[in-house]
């Protein structure tokens, strides 16, 4: 997979730009605060169907201006494709290949990106929806479904918990319609904990053996999801002993007036070694684990669609030290990918095409 373009109008600090990549490896260099991750954020957008930095829309339109546009030309193994999205206040328009499409999933399935930043070490040392937040997005790549059943999940979720909002102020709660939504919680609870530990159980595959190479042999990475549900029950038993946890705990959550089982709550845990690394992993530690299930993404990208995803690489390198960023960018030979930094003299001789942002506009120079 190859993104070809990026265009934007009155996104963040960019007026409007259009920027050529080439195949190999594309860097992006300039001051702070001039515009590089703001492109990255575009790109990734497609891929993940929102911001990975702000969850309001309101906050990635320029200043003084009532919205903004942001579009992508890629070309995959099933040709050239292009991908729109426009945001003006209620206003949203999605576009693939020049028609409209209605949701994040229809506009997000054509185009894979994995992306590298310095607040991925959040997974290691984060609480546990940091590392949910990673699961549902590797897991809406790999399986696109996901964001249906997810969002299918979320109603269900909202739902019960209004009603036993309304229990625990002592109004009155209709028990049918509390059962109808457990019923439905429990039912797409399984969807994505099936997604979730089949992925999970993919990932470790690469994982184990990218960790070691990163070590020398010495750091064995695993994984343990940790669910109200057993791990190894299939979809329908997984979906039983939901609906069986959601019913057996109506009574403790009248009380506080919310949910407090589901896969909104799961966890990974994750090991070096076979010892659990939250709280004990050195900074170098975290570095490899994250390096190791991004690459491991990318592995699973290319084994389930038949070629890499764009790798993204914002300011990631040079939060490394030499050994990992030699390891990174060995393994990302042959691949497209796009990186951004500000201290970029070492890696000029590595870019096939160098982007510098110059008086807000940004200026290619290709090898």
């Amino acid at each position: 997979m190859q993104i070809k373009r990026f265009k934007a109008e009155n996104f963040r600090n960019i007026g409007k730009c259009e920027i050529e990549f080439t195949d190999g490896v594309n860097l992006i260099f300039g001051g702070n605060a001039l515009g590089k991750t703001n492109v990255i954020e575009g790109i990734y957008f497609f891929a993940r169907g929102r911001s990975f930095r702000s969850a309001q829309e309101k906050d990635m339109v320029k200043y003084d201006t009532d919205g903004f546009r942001i579009a992508i030309d890629y070309g995959s193994l099933d040709g050239e494709g292009s991908l729109e999205y426009a945001s003006f206040g209620r206003e949203k328009r999605r576009r693939r290949n020049g028609y409209p499409v209605r949701t994040a999933r229809e506009l997000i399935e054509g185009f894979k990106a994995i992306l590298f930043h310095p607040d991925n070490l959040s997974l290691v040392k984060g609480g546990p929806e940091e590392r949910r937040a990673f699961l549902n997005v590797a897991a809406a790549q790999y399986y696109p479904a996901y964001i249906s059943d997810y969002s299918r999940f979320q109603t269900a979720l909202d739902n019960r918990n209004a009603l036993l909002k309304n229990a625990s102020k002592g109004l009155f709660v209709d028990e049918g319609e509390l059962l109808a939504w457990s019923e439905s919680m429990a039912e797409y609870a399984s969807y994505i904990y099936k997604t979730r530990v089949e992925y999970l159980k993919k990932l470790e595959v690469y994982v184990k053996d990218i960790g070691l190479k990163i070590s020398d042999g010495k750091e064995e990475i695993s994984f343990e999801y940790k669910s109200d549900v057993e791990e190894g029950f299939d979809r329908e038993s997984a979906q039983a002993e939901y609906l069986k946890v959601l019913t057996s705990s109506l009574e403790k959550e009248r009380i506080v007036g919310s949910s407090l089982y589901g896969p909104q709550r799961d966890d990974i845990i994750i090991k070096i070694n076979g010892q659990p690394t939250r709280g004990f992993a050195s900074q170098g530690q975290q570095r490899s684990i994250v390096l190791s299930m991004k690459l491991a993404e990318g592995e699973i990208i290319r084994d389930t669609f038949g070629e890499y995803p764009v790798f993204l690489l914002d300011e990631m390198l040079s939060e490394l030290d030499e050994g990992r960023r030699r390891f990174v960018l060995d393994s990302l030979k042959g691949k497209q990918t796009i990186i951004t930094a500000c201290e970029c003299e070492e890696m000029k001789p590595l870019a096939k095409n160098l982007i510098e942002i110059k008086d807000g506009q940004y200026v290619s120079a290709y090898r």
